[in-house]
């Protein structure tokens, strides 16, 4: 497919708009369905969250949903729903966002319901307390009530990293959430979701200039509020390795999760997608480094994982971010050994390289799958409006699969040898034993 190319729109009150048409006018190549993609990225995340307050954030995106300044509770469901369409909203270590897709005759009405919310969300205490239970019922689901819940993106930080915003839990302490005052809502409102601390995004079957005229009646007259200079999460990386274990009421097996630093994504691009490149050769299928040896040869797990990016995918964060392997095993192999043999793959391919085989392998399978990924508008959608928010760039999408491709066999050597036993996190998952009074 054919990347679309965006087009940028800034207002006065300092809102980003990106505008990325299924086909250009006046193009002779045929457009997509008559479906639009819209999305708004707030720039704040897990880690502008304040201290006292984890969970804050995301606590946060669910009372966008509460109503607005001229809509009631449920009224956005109603409306998006109403016009086949589909909407969600999800929090990240850096941004937040929100999307809806939908026919593309109803644009106007997703751009009325994000500028209505970015103006003023209701805000009240019964929406509050209503979205307390909510989140609390939801970590209990994912978190406290289910196997390894919250591994590693919610274990690993905390011994990985030292300071509170890249170390703390940001699904949510039930005390802090609990703590939350509307008034404290309020400031949150205030300082992080002003138009000029947001990217918008508009993608599919759309006229520029009739999309444009739409985004500045519906949003140009959102008060333009000061935006919060952006703060540096830099932190030292670890001078030597950092152990700790974690005891699982719900695993039925022991796992064990490997914690690195990973270069600047946006600073180092070049060098991050190298580590993208070799977490795809460590992991990514059955020929795959680790599979092969842990899983296949050696029997030590019953699975492994290695991804770049600490919430399950690559250039979902500023720096610091993390590399991560993953190892889930039986309880007569010693962790240890697991260990061992992921320091070993990593050690042949710092000092050998990928084959050329391998290197074209993953680096083909990645491309495909992001194109496959982008098939689908609402993906491609979300992904153009992160990259302009992190990046400054919604054209780096296109560019991503030559970038990959490019890789060299030395630059994911150079990778390998990166991760150093001497600089990472160690977290071990312990299941309790029925002597503890839990299950097997």
């Amino acid at each position: 497919m054919v990347e679309p190319q965006p087009h940028r729109v800034t207002l006065p009150n300092g809102l980003r708009v990106v505008l990325a048409p299924d086909a250009e006018p006046g193009s002779t190549e045929p457009g997509g369905p008559p479906v639009v993609g819209v999305s708004v990225h707030y720039d704040v995340g897990f880690r502008s969250e304040p201290e006292g307050r984890t969970g804050f954030a995301h606590l946060f995106e669910h009372l966008m949903f509460q109503g607005s300044e001229s809509l009631e509770k449920l009224a956005h469901f109603r409306h998006v729903q109403g016009s086949g369409g589909i909407f969600n909203g999800s929090t990240h270590q850096d941004y937040t966002d929100y999307f809806q897709v939908l026919p593309s005759n109803a644009l106007e009405r997703a751009l009325f319901l994000e500028a209505d919310r970015m103006r003023a969300p209701r805000l009240t205490e019964e929406n509050l307390r209503n979205q307390v239970d909510v989140v609390k019922e939801e970590i209990r689901l994912n978190v406290l009530n289910r196997p390894y819940g919250g591994f590693p993106w919610i274990l690993l930080p905390p011994v990985l990293y030292s300071t509170f915003a890249n170390a703390h839990n940001g699904y949510g302490d039930f005390t802090d959430l609990e703590r939350a005052t509307v008034d404290d809502c309020a400031a949150f409102f205030d300082t992080f979701y002003a138009p000029g601390n947001a990217v918008l995004t508009i993608t599919g079957d759309i006229d520029v200039d009739q999309a444009t005229d739409l985004v500045h009646k519906h949003f140009g007259d959102v008060p333009a509020r000061s935006v919060p200079p952006r703060p540096s999460f830099a932190e030292p990386a670890p001078s030597g390795e950092l152990r700790d274990r974690h005891r699982d009421p719900h695993a039925p097996l022991p796992a064990v999760a490997l914690g690195y630093r990973l270069p600047d994504p946006v600073g180092e691009l070049d060098e991050y997608l190298a580590n993208v490149v070799l977490a795809a050769v460590l992991s990514d299928g059955d020929a795959s480094r680790l599979q092969q040896r842990l899983v296949y040869r050696d029997s030590l797990v019953v699975d492994v994982q290695a991804g770049a990016g600490l919430m399950g995918a690559p250039l979902d964060a500023r720096d610091p971010d993390t590399f991560t392997v993953t190892a889930i095993h039986s309880p007569e192999v010693a962790t240890d050994r697991v260990i061992d043999a992921v320091d070993s793959e990593l050690e042949r391919l710092a000092t050998e390289g990928p084959s050329a085989e391998e290197l074209s392998r993953v680096t083909a399978r990645w491309a495909a799958g992001l194109h496959r990924d982008h098939d689908r508008l609402v993906s491609r959608t979300l992904d153009l409006g992160s990259a302009e928010l992190l990046h400054g760039r919604a054209e780096l999408v296109g560019e991503l699969p030559g970038r990959v491709a490019a890789v060299t066999a030395e630059e994911v050597a150079s990778a390998a040898k990166a991760l150093r036993p001497e600089a990472r996190a160690v977290l071990e998952i312990e299941p309790t034993s029925e002597s503890d009074g839990g299950t097997a």
